[in-house]
């Protein structure tokens, strides 16, 4: 009798949000819908994150499979935001409160203060990253030489602040949480760090959440608890996102059959309506390529190569 091979596998596309807890790596994060995924019996998947959040950190990880891998790219370029707490008094060397208290301040800033100095923050800033970051120095991790007793001194970087407010203090509390909307690069240490400087005092991050990265919130991402239930057979349908999701803030351009298939063998489309600019080409519910259009000419800037897109 014939062995009966069982039907090819086709590799999920899309997006999974994590909401990450406090304590897990981002590439730990990538490892656990991986081993999960193979747990399934699912098809193997190219798996990535779009976004680096550090392991004390909680929050929104947004993490691409198969096509939507070609976009994370995007999402590290996108804004972000953050709620924070400040605790005054005592800086540690990794500026939050895993590390060493390197310096002590007895000033304690109430709101009223904390809340003039916010302005000099907001907009397009420069800050110092953290000692201890991902940032590479001469080739190596910044945290690695940090960790090896090397003197680490990181160059400043640009970055946009495009909101920061207060969201709780008491009058005399020597604490202050804060909601940051902010662009990419952005250090929440380093700027924790500045905001106390600027208060005369010193200070170290004690809380740290992510609430939202590029288009994905934290309505929308999953526990760890969640994540593990695909291993023991619980569905997809509810926890991945299409790989659209990740483009909301571009609009679609619709094409017909005829258009889909020139653009999937690099072929550019001419004498288009829209206005130039980044759009998603789509067949039907679809995506077909990140195109840009300029002057009516589309010109591909990433196509995913989706089986729902027949030839």
């Amino acid at each position: 009798m014939a062995e009966t091979k069982s039907p090819p596998r086709t590799p999920l596309s899309g997006w999974i949000i994590l909401d990450k807890p406090h304590g897990l790596g981002s590439t730990q994060a990538v490892a656990a819908v991986k081993r999960n995924l193979r747990e399934a019996g699912l098809a193997k998947t190219k798996v990535g994150h779009g976004g680096t959040l550090d392991p004390l950190a909680e929050g929104v990880l947004p993490i691409a499979l198969g096509e939507a891998t070609k976009l994370a790219g995007r999402m590290l370029d996108a804004s972000k935001i953050y709620y924070f707490t400040i605790q005054f008094g005592a800086e540690t060397d990794t500026l939050d409160a895993e590390g060493d208290v390197v310096r002590q301040s007895e000033i304690t800033p109430g709101r009223a203060e904390i809340e003039r100095v916010l302005p000099r923050f907001t907009g397009p800033i420069e800050q110092v990253p953290p000692a201890y970051s991902a940032i590479k120095i001469d080739g190596k991790r910044a945290y690695d030489r940090a960790r090896a007793g090397e003197t680490v001194e990181p160059k400043k970087r640009s970055v946009t602040i495009h909101s920061l407010e207060v969201l709780d203090q008491g009058e005399e509390a020597d604490a202050i949480t804060l909601r940051a909307h902010v662009s990419k690069g952005t250090y929440i240490r380093s700027l924790a760090r500045d905001i106390a400087y600027a208060l005369g005092s010193c200070g170290h991050v004690t809380y740290l959440r992510r609430t939202k990265a590029g288009p994905f919130t934290q309505n929308c991402a999953i526990s760890l608890d969640k994540l593990n239930e695909i291993g023991r057979g619980a569905p997809l349908t509810d926890l991945l996102l299409p790989i659209e999701a990740g483009l909301d803030d571009i609009p679609a351009l619709n094409l017909t059959q005829t258009q889909a298939q020139a653009i999937k063998h690099g072929r550019v489309l001419s004498e288009l309506p829209q206005t130039s600019g980044l759009y998603c080409a789509m067949l039907d519910q679809n995506p077909v390529a990140l195109v840009e259009i300029s002057d009516g000419t589309s010109k591909i800037v990433r196509g995913f190569n989706l089986p729902d897109v027949a030839e």
